[in-house]
């Protein structure tokens, strides 16, 4: 039976995230850049203002809402969005894509980034702009509900907007318990058992009490978890990555060169058929771009929309700065370890370590940190993994309330905890085929909604770009619905 589930999957993956699945991230990321007009290049000192550096001079970014306001600050939002994308892939798939790819594999994941700012820029916009209250007066805004209220508005889309929110919804739940937790708690557990000989029925203990203690009070109470875990993991690696490229400075030049000549070289790494090579390269270097920061996938939209933000372009900005922190960022430091540590022959992009995966970036981090440089990945695999841990589990509970209902997320919320116990005790090769392909499936139908409704979002942005770069006075765009949209008018405490 296991057997045919697998070969099944086999399939399905292979559509998903073969040519087809590829294609179609790619095309989403150039449309919605041309739409968009390139923001992300046009108005990147501003984003980058409006964004990361608005945290030290905003105080309307980092400061909470009240406990009678059931929505996030703007920085919260970023902060869990970050927790669940900056994972295990930042470390196991980069390595992996290095191994498969070659270095070459490292541009093509720059490229992917580079137009998926614009798709999860795009995403978060739709977000803001179809969100709605729920019956606890929290946002619920993401796929469904652009593809329900809006693609569904479009003449004669009704049904297929309707029945496309409904298999968004059943993708994002099934790809939570394995993406989003299974598989993040059985990596934790076996870094902790490797590393430090901890047995993974203990981690499994704590993993779940941990995650209990956090998610079952609500997204605030994650929210503000993720906003003090995220900074200081993400500081901790980079600070980490960056000493070892300070130590590495002189193989920059080498680095950079394999990176290029693999990205663009006809000939495969080995004497290997000639084309397959940079299709290799191409294929892995998209794959880990996209599942690096899920741009296109519809997850992170989630989050962004329980933000107190009213301008769903800059929740969108935040977006461009999620992808653009995870992949150009974090990943790439990932990638400058990995080659300038001697594992790799960077003429040929062939490896000579035999390692794979985080035991790949383990010896990499060994070859300046000595021993601790295993047990530094562990303690950042345990970071990573964990606050994906977190973020998933406010992407399964949302689209579990859109298929049952708002008062049905707690008995979400109970199963996904026990489930992070079995992730740490159980073999998760079947898991992580399964959650890899309902992970992938999440992205067909979200960017169906985000390609027909890329006019709704090119409308947006000149609106924001007309008013804040021209000067003109016109009512700003902020939600599809008129009563929200008058009182998100009235509203002028939110932060906009």
């Amino acid at each position: 039976m296991l057997e045919t589930i697998a070969n099944v999957n086999g399939i399905v993956g292979g559509v998903v995230w073969g040519t087809f699945g590829i294609a179609l991230l790619f095309i989403a990321g150039i449309v919605m850049t041309v739409v968009n007009k390139g923001f992300q290049f046009r108005h990147f000192a501003f984003w980058i203002k409006e964004t990361i550096g608005s945290v030290f001079t905003d105080r309307h970014i980092t400061r909470h809402t009240g406990k009678e306001d059931k929505s996030i600050s703007q920085f919260q939002s970023l902060c869990t969005a970050l927790a669940a994308t900056i994972g295990t892939g930042n470390i196991v798939g980069i390595a992996t894509a290095i191994i498969s790819g070659g270095p070459g594999a490292v541009f093509w994941m720059w490229i992917m980034a580079i137009f998926g700012m614009m798709t999860n820029y795009s995403e978060n916009v739709l977000g803001i702009f179809y969100r709605r209250k729920n019956d606890n007066g929290e946002w619920s805004g993401g796929a469904m509900y652009y593809l329900r209220d809006g693609l569904g508005a479009k003449k004669g889309c009704r049904q297929i907007g309707c029945v496309l929110a409904v298999l968004f919804s059943c993708f994002c739940v099934l790809a939570s318990f394995g993406i989003g937790n299974m598989s993040q708690t059985n990596s934790i557990a076996g870094n902790m058992n490797s590393a430090f000989g901890v047995p993974t029925y203990v981690t499994g203990i704590v993993i779940a009490v941990l995650s209990a203690l956090v998610i079952l009070g609500g997204l605030k109470r994650v929210a503000s978890v993720t906003e003090k875990i995220v900074p200081f993991m993400a500081l901790l690696y980079i600070v980490g990555a960056l000493v070892i490229c300070i130590l590495h400075v002189g193989m920059f030049g080498e680095v950079i060169t394999s990176i290029f000549k693999g990205a663009f070289s006809l000939k495969a790494a080995g004497g290997g058929v000639v084309g397959y090579g940079i299709k290799t390269a191409i294929t892995w270097g998209f794959k880990r771009g996209a599942f690096s920061n899920e741009a296109g996938l519809g997850s992170s939209v989630m989050v962004h929309s329980n933000s107190n933000v009213k301008e769903p372009v800059r929740q969108g900005m935040w977006g461009i700065f999620e992808v653009f922190a995870d992949t150009i960022v974090v990943c790439s430091l990932t990638a400058f370890v990995i080659l300038s540590s001697g594992l790799v022959n960077l003429e040929t992009g062939e490896m000579i370590s035999a390692n794979a995966g985080s035991g790949l970036v383990g010896e990499a981090f060994a070859t300046v940190f000595g021993g601790l440089g295993p047990k530094f990945i562990a303690i950042a695999i345990l970071l990573f993994a964990y606050s994906t841990v977190l973020g998933w589990s406010h992407y399964g509970s949302k689209a579990f309330e859109y298929l049952f209902g708002t008062k049905a997320m707690v008995v979400y919320k109970v199963v996904f905890i026990i489930m992070t116990f079995f992730g740490c005790t159980m073999s998760l090769d079947l898991a992580w085929e399964l959650s890899d392909t309902f992970n992938g499936l999440m992205m067909i139908p979200n960017l169906i909604g985000v390609l027909a409704l890329s006019g709704t979002v090119g409308k947006i942005t000149s609106n924001y770009v007309r008013r804040k770069f021209h000067g003109s006075d016109e009512a700003p765009m902020y939600s599809a619905f008129p009563e929200i949209q008058k009182a998100q008018m009235e509203n002028t405490d939110s932060a906009e």
